[in-house]
């Protein structure tokens, strides 16, 4: 679990940097996906050693490959824990807003963005709403490593 939550943090460092050096000095959105990506990549490590631990304790068998069902075995496990609902809630749509098509908002300003539909919901992702992400990936992170870490 170490390990895996480990691998997550090395993933938030290079978001903490695309978002205050990347992200402040392009300002584009391939750099908004990227940060998107990243945080992805960081709950994949997440969720791997959440499910890891359910597998250790002998509950399941073996963790799903796909991200889809990893999703739906935290849902079922860890079904008391509100901020781990909330936070696979988030992954699905962060998974969710980099398959969508998108439009470029202000490129090169402060306020660029990206702009998908999503269920026939206009969302608008900015520089804001990634540092929000990341930082509820960071606290997402030292909550479990308080709650779940042996």
């Amino acid at each position: 679990m170490k390990d895996l939550l480990n691998n997550a943090k090395e993933e938030l460092k290079r978001v903490d940097h695309l978002i205050y050096v990347s992200l402040k000095y392009t300002r584009t959105v391939d750099v908004i996906r990227n940060v998107l990506d990243r945080l992805v990549s960081s709950f994949d490590f997440v969720s791997e050693a959440l499910l890891q631990k359910v597998v250790d304790d002998g509950k399941m068998g073996e963790i799903p490959a796909a991200p889809k069902l990893r999703c739906e075995e935290l849902e079922k496990y860890y079904d008391e824990d509100e901020k781990i609902l909330l936070a696979v809630k988030e992954y699905l749509l962060q998974r969710a807003i980099l398959r969508a098509k998108y439009e470029k908002i202000n490129e090169y300003r402060r306020h660029v963005g990206m702009v998908v539909k999503i269920e026939g919901e206009e969302i608008t992702v900015n520089i804001d709403k990634v540092t929000e992400y990341y930082t509820r990936a960071k606290e997402l992170i030292e909550y479990i490593q308080e709650t779940y870490d042996d």
